[in-house]
């Protein structure tokens, strides 16, 4: 057990994946418009109404129900995950360096089924992962329940800025249904639910609660994000939108997770003062090698680095302020529809 805990989100700092979308978009007709519609519903919830014990990730439980009338089940959803993975860039060299140098957790919001894919693939033990754990072949709905959730979205993907619609829909009208009983008492891993699962790590690896590094890219990690920073951990967003860039202390903007192994080696062996001494460093640096040097890098984090930043097109690791935060952001954003794609990019 290590003094310090590596805490990262999945998709995003580990996978280009949107595991969700992908599902719908795989098995459901029009399923990939159908989740992005729900996932800004979903960001509305969360950023404008701030909606009470309502929890940022929540289209994984709006989705639901359209899941069940395809018919989806279990083994489709862990062989469609297992069979599309697709990963960052050097995130599997991060995680097998961070086994020698911090605990190691995922915390996610995805379903179950495809972090414990992630988890087999990446070698990460499954036990040291987080999720949100859904049963699809425990949910039902009878007959006129399926024609009514069909009605259902063909009425959101006609009507996809009608919140009123949609509150309807999912707060009056579903609430009604047998299955309703089920979604309800799942609890998402987001927002909330992965500072809980911060809270766990930190009990069972008896850890001070400022020896924790958290790197997230969305909106379900803010509240992760600015209890790392409010406890003075280390807080990144990696080719983030704008929620995490707005509660993060550090930015990266990479193609590749060997840039975050750098990050991690440096605080794994130092205090955080160290890492925000060095991104300083980086910036004002004209030679590179030499900085890695003075900083002590391990040796197959740096040969790593160079191989893969072979010229003047170096990764950005900023300290986010004011003055530089548009800037990081128009980058931030390009990065991640450039790695992921403007579909998956694109959502909260």
């Amino acid at each position: 057990m290590f003094e310090k805990s590596f805490i990262t989100d999945c998709e995003g700092p580990l996978t280009l994946n949107d595991n969700a979308f992908e599902l719908s978009a795989k098995f459901i007709e029009n399923g990939d418009e159908l989740f992005k519609i729900l996932s800004l519903y979903d960001d509305y919830l969360v950023d404008v109404v701030k909606k009470e014990n309502y929890k940022a990730g929540n289209t994984l439980k709006l989705i639901l129900p359209f899941f069940v009338v395809e018919n989806i089940k279990n083994r489709d959803m862990i062989d469609f995950s297992q069979n599309n993975i697709y990963s960052v860039a050097d995130s599997k060299f991060l995680l097998t360096y961070l086994k020698e140098a911090m605990n190691t957790y995922i915390v996610s919001t995805s379903y179950g089924q495809y972090i414990e894919a992630v988890s087999n693939y990446m070698g990460v033990p499954f036990e040291n992962t987080f999720y949100t754990n859904v049963d699809v072949d425990g949910l039902a709905l009878n007959d006129d329940e399926i024609k009514k959730v069909t009605e259902f979205k063909e009425m959101i993907l006609e009507n996809p800025t009608d919140y009123e619609l949609f509150d309807d829909i999912f707060f009056s009208q579903i609430t009604k249904m047998g299955i309703y009983e089920k979604i309800k008492d799942i609890e998402v891993v987001g927002g909330l639910g992965k500072k809980l699962a911060i809270d766990k790590i930190i009990e069972r690896d008896e850890i001070d609660i400022n020896n924790m590094l958290y790197i997230g890219d969305s909106i379900t990690d803010v509240e992760p994000l600015e209890f790392a920073r409010k406890n003075n951990g280390i807080s990144i967003s990696f080719n983030g939108n704008e929620y995490p860039l707005k509660v993060a202390e550090i930015a990266i903007v990479s193609p590749s997770a060997v840039t975050t192994a750098v990050i991690a080696d440096i605080y794994a062996n130092n205090d955080k003062n160290k890492v925000l001494n060095f991104i300083e460093d980086y910036n004002a640096s004209d030679d590179y090698a030499e900085l890695f040097n003075q900083y002590e890098i391990d040796l197959k984090v740096k040969e790593k680095f160079f191989e893969v930043f072979d010229s003047e097109d170096y990764p950005i690791i900023k300290l986010i302020n004011e003055n530089n935060f548009d800037d990081i952001l128009k980058s931030s954003k390009y990065m991640r529809n450039n790695i992921r794609g403007q579909d998956i990019g694109g959502l909260g």
